[in-house]
């Protein structure tokens, strides 16, 4: 089973974020609150290994993606 990272979202700006593991079957929906607390939680987007080398916009590339340009 797939291990997915969640943070919580800070109800105020000085509050940090608490970032937590957790196993879900593939295909389930992302959790919307902690399991314990019940505070908000969205799931965190890891890319994949490596370094990620974007061609800012000014440089010819649109600014996001691997090799510079979006889609």
């Amino acid at each position: 089973m797939p291990k997915f990272i969640y943070e919580t979202i800070p109800a105020t700006e000085n509050e940090k974020p608490e970032y937590f593991e957790i196993e879900q079957p593939e295909g389930a929906a992302p959790l919307t609150r902690h399991p314990v607390s019940g505070q908000p939680v969205r799931r965190v987007v890891i890319a994949g290994a490596g370094e990620l080398k974007v061609q800012p916009a000014d440089e010819g590339g649109c600014g996001c993606g691997p090799s510079g340009c979006c889609g």
